[in-house]
This record gives C-alpha cells, structure tokens and sequence, in this order.
C-alpha cells in the first residue's frame, strides 16, 4: 500500500463483513494486477463522498444483494485500490528506468572514455541526497527528509507540514565497502521538539539548511524547515562529527533560515546569511551570524565538538533579496557574496563586519539556482569566481575577478540546476541540470526530461567547454556531486527523478548513486602517494610525502571536500603546492601561504604527473601555528 493511501486513508470506512472483505481483497488485488487507466483522488475516509460518487464503482446487481451503503463501502474500497495503481504504478517506474539505461548506453557508445570519461556504476542508495558531505574520513553524508509522497509529479517534501511528519533523515556512505546495503549507515539527526506548538518529538527537519567544515573536519549545518506557509524557517543549529559519526546539538540560532548559505572564513568560523526567517516565505533575513561565537575558540581538534555553542551577530547586514546566494572566501580573507539577483553583489569583511559592494553583474537577469566555483589560483588560492548556471537561456559564464565582471566561454547551451565540481587537474566538471526548477522543458513536475539535460559538460585549463557522455537519470532540483579521494565523481539527488524511477517504491530505498570516471582514470598507470603527515601542517611550512613513482610526480594540488545544496558549493577548492625538492622516493611539498589562500582544515592531497593524472588522494589538515 503507498504511503499516499497511508496518509489520506485517516478515517473509519463503513463496517463490512468478513466474508465482504475477502470479496473486496480479491477484487483489490485483481486491480493492483491490472494496467493503469484513468487516474483518481484517494478518498480520505471522512464520508465526504457522494451516493452518486461510489455508485459510479458499484459492481452491476451489488447494490441489490448487499444493499446500497454496504455496496457503496466496497466501491469506495475499489476506487481507493484503483487510485493505487493509477497515481503512478511501479510499471510506469520500471519502464522510464529501463528506457534511461538504454538511451544512456545507446548515447555514451560514440564517446572515448579516454577522453570523455565513463559514466560506471548505479546503485540503490537509501536517501535522496539533497544535501551531501565528503568527511576527512572519506565516507559520504547524504541527509533530506522523510518523504510525504510517491507520486513524483506531487511534492514529496514536508515543507507544508507541521508535526512529526516534518523529519529529517540521514545516511553515510563508505565506498571502500562497495555498493550495497551494508555500504550504508543511518546517522539519524537529533529527536527535536519544534516550537510549532504541537509538542511532538521527531529527527530534526534540517533539510534545505546550510552547511559547511570547521577546521577539525566536522559540519556544522543551520537552519532547516519549521514547517507550514510556503516553508517557514528554522533556528536548528547543529554539528555532525565524522570521527564518532554522531550528531550533537548548539543553541538556537538568533533567527529561523529556510535556504540559508554558509561559507568557512579564513579564521575557521563559519558566516551563514540569508534564508527565510520564522515568519515564513517571502521573509529572508539581512541577518549575518557567525559560528562558534567569537568569544568561544575555534574548534581545531577531532575532541572538540561544539555542544550547546552559541552564534553571534554580525554588525553588517546581508539583504539578499532571494535565497541561497554563493557565498565565497577568497584569497584575500574576505567573504564574496553573489546573489541571485544581479544588483546584489557584496563584499563582506568578517574582521571589521563591514560590507560594501560589488559591481553588478553583466547579465542584468536574476538567476535561479545554478552553479558557481572558485577558481584555481595556483598556490595562493582562488582570486576569483565563475558563475556559470541559473538561467535556462543564457549559456555564457561569467567571471568576476580584481572586482570587475567579464563574459567567460559559454557552455553549450543554458542550464538550472547543475552542479560544477573542480577536477585534480583542475579542469571543471558539470553534471546535472535542468530547464527550470523542476521543469525540464515538459512542463513542471513532469519527470520526462530533454537527454541534453543529462549530458555532461568538461572545461579545460583554456576555459573552452565540450559536451560529453550522458548520464542515467535527469537530475535538477536537489541534484549533488562530489569528487572522491580516489578522483571518482559521485552523483546523487533529485527525489522527484529518483522516486520516478524507483525500483521498487514500496520499500524505503529512497534513491540513487552514479559514479562517473573522468578521462584521466582511462589514460596511463597513476602516480602514488604513499604516506602524508597525519598532524595538522602549519601554514607557509615544508612538509613530506613518499610515493613509489617519484620521477612521474610533478605537481602536488589541495583539493577541499565538497558540501552542497541547491547548486551551491562554498566548500570545494584548488590549491597548488610547491614542490621543494626530492630525495629518492620523498618529495618535500610547502604548503599555503596563510589561511586565506586555505582556511584551516582538511584537504585531499593528489599528486599528479605530467598529463594532469592524479593518484589517490591522502587527507591532510592545516591550522594555525601555536
């Protein structure tokens, strides 16, 4: 039974017999075996429907030897079980993924991987992923919702609901142990008592918070969903910690945040602006708030975990007109907000909580969520940002660098909804996307997609773009992806794609994973890193590796784990490492100048060889010296 009859079926149906009710459960399965028709509203039990209605239903002479109201029951049972099948039935699922699967073949067949990449496993995952981490332990945090719905042309997410329906969920997954079910952990959120007035206990609703690391490599996550008019801000503030893979909570928040961005400052602490504030949709907050508070240290650390932490207030203000600006900090320490809005580009000083602006940016449209990415900047850090998604008719990119604003490359051809992840070599990586939020090109909250939306997109270190293979599913809205320690790319979300094409939608395997390996996996044997420093290197310090191919070796790069949402990734960065010199099979590496070009924290370390290949990576930390 779906988890829509579930919900809706509340009420007490009339009184059948036994001998009625084996009758009606033949008929119900002989139904459920059926092909599906002409699609029904589930009655909800109350007896709000008609004679007129259930005798549409009525079997011919059932009226005559049950009676009319004991006809009418079974009718009204039939309808429901019909409503079952006709929602949105499993053979409707089976059928868009096997076409996916085919057309995915069919497509990527004309693509050299040694070029192109590969698009290689796909497997079961049990959450949506709207939210994702990649932990310094190497496992991968996927965190939503409980869902409400099955049918994916209906919204499945308790933005509406008040009470104990309003759930968060969350899951690790370890690739070093594969792909199926024991790949995966529950790491349920802590049972909180929203203050909604209904004094109900449940798993906390952080789904569509912010997020990003502190420098002893746990998340801190802000914000979340308190439930009812159109998406009502919560003041959630909590800390998953990767070394216990337990979560722990902090004080509330000053203010509720519904899509809220958070960025990690040069100092360690986190700066979380913008979300829509406790009174609901169309209230976003010009709030800064800052994690820890500054009279509380920085938590360096694995033993520290932030309990019970306050945050403070910034004197500046960030009125951001819509949600989820991008927020980067760049290698000068300041905080450069990008806001979907093109009027609204701000510079944010933490040190003196000042802002001023930015000039506007050159397309003159507001953008929806689409993906931005700061650049590699060699071994002082990123100095500028690519804004490249949100509009659907625009496939330029958009850079801004030195406080001023220029056309970049375009892509080839205009997408929402993608996410843009930088690659070892450096070279960006586009997967995902669609025509408008949940819209791709066939109407909203139609799951039929154009398969452009499922191509990828590859940029090289002359900022030219080429499409490349497709991948499985269409994912928008929700979609995410991450760069794996061992150069891999994992991608996952979207929870209206994943339940069109669940293999199974009565169990509680929400959603999926594709792994996509980039071209550099397909060319030659990779270099090795052997051993790193496992203690916290100081900034501007020489320190040592080993590897086994020394005379392959011959670029070092940080690259920061990702954690994203909504297109917005704050986290992920490229940081060049000199190389000092070498001694047999060690090779003495420098590292960032300060911690504005890297703040404090952890980094997968690659090294690379003459034709960008990287090996795997080895997690090394940096903080402050003292």
């Amino acid at each position: 039974m779906s988890s829509t009859f579930r919900r809706s079926h509340t009420g007490r149906p009339p009184l059948v017999s036994t001998a009625c009710a084996v009758a009606v459960a033949a008929t119900t399965a002989a139904l459920f075996s059926a092909a599906p028709s002409v699609a029904h509203e589930v009655p909800d039990g109350s007896g709000s429907h008609s004679h007129q209605e259930a005798k549409a239903n009525v079997l011919p002479g059932e009226a005559e030897i049950l009676g009319q109201e004991h006809a009418d029951a079974h009718a009204m049972l039939r309808k429901a079980a019909q409503s079952l099948v006709d929602d949105y039935p499993q053979t409707t699922r089976t059928a868009r993924l096997k076409a996916l699967t085919e057309s995915q073949a069919k497509t990527n067949a004309s693509f050299d991987k040694t070029e192109y990449g590969a698009f290689k496993e796909y497997f079961d995952s049990p959450d949506f992923g709207d939210h994702i981490a990649l932990l310094p332990t190497g496992k991968v945090l996927l965190f939503s919702f409980e869902r409400i719905e099955t049918n994916p042309t209906k919204e499945p997410a308790p933005t509406q609901v008040i009470g104990k329906e309003n759930a968060g969920r969350a899951y690790l997954w370890d690739p070093a142990k594969g792909t199926g079910p024991s790949a995966f952990k529950k790491v349920t959120p802590p049972s909180v008592n929203m203050p909604d007035g209904l004094n109900v206990s449940r798993p906390a609703p952080f789904f569509c918070s912010g997020h990003s690391f502190l420098p002893n490599g746990m998340l801190g996550v802000f914000g979340g969903n308190l439930g009812g008019n159109g998406g009502t801000g919560a003041k959630l503030s909590l800390v998953f910690d990767p070394w216990t893979e337990t979560w722990a909570m902090n004080e509330d928040l000053v203010v509720g945040r519904w899509y809220p961005s958070v960025v990690t400052g040069a100092d360690g602490r986190q700066i979380i602006m913008s979300g829509q504030s406790e009174l609901g949709w169309g209230t976003p907050t010009p709030i800064i708030e800052r994690f820890p508070e500054k009279a509380r240290p920085v938590p360096l650390s694995k033993g520290d975990i932030p309990r019970f932490v306050k945050a403070d207030v910034l004197k500046a203000e960030a009125p951001f007109k819509r949600d989820y600006p991008h927020l980067f900090s760049l290698r000068d320490g300041k905080i450069y907000g990008l806001g979907r809005s093109y009027d609204q580009q701000w510079l944010f000083d933490p040190v003196t909580e000042t802002r001023t602006d930015l000039p506007g940016r050159i397309d003159k449209k507001d953008r929806n969520y689409g993906s931005a990415v700061a650049l590699p900047g060699g071994f002082r850090g990123p100095d500028s940002v690519l804004v490249l998604g949100g509009d659907r008719d625009d496939p330029n990119t958009y850079q801004l660098s030195g406080g001023k604003w220029k056309t970049a490359q375009p892509r080839a051809f205009g997408r929402t909804q993608d996410d843009t992840l930088i690659l070892p070599d450096g070279n960006l990586l586009t997967v995902n996307g669609a025509f408008d939020i949940r819209d791709y090109g066939n109407g909203v909250l139609n799951p039929n997609a154009d398969l452009k939306y499922r191509q990828i997109e590859l940029r090289n270190a002359d900022g030219d773009w080429k499409l490349g293979p497709v991948q499985r599913l269409p994912r928008g809205y929700h979609s995410n992806a991450v760069v794996l320690p061992d150069g891999r790319i994992m991608i996952t979300g979207d929870e209206l794609q994943q339940i069109a094409n669940d293999r199974d939608i009565t169990d509680d395997i929400n959603g999926t994973i594709e792994i996509y390996e980039p071209a550099y996996l397909y060319n030659s044997d990779r270099p090795t890193l052997t051993s790193a420093p496992a203690d916290p290197i100081g900034y501007d310090a020489k320190f040592q590796v080993t590897t086994s191919t020394p005379d392959t070796v011959k670029r070092a790069v940080l690259l920061a784990p990702t954690t994203a949402t909504h297109s917005v990734n704050t986290s992920q960065r490229h940081v060049e490492l000199r190389i000092r010199s070498r001694s047999g099979n060690t090779i003495e590496l420098q590292a960032p100048p300060t911690a504005a070009s890297a703040p404090p924290g952890y980094y997968m370390l690659f090294l690379l060889d003459e034709e960008g290949i990287p090996s795997i990576a080895k997690w090394v930390s940096f903080a402050p010296k003292g």
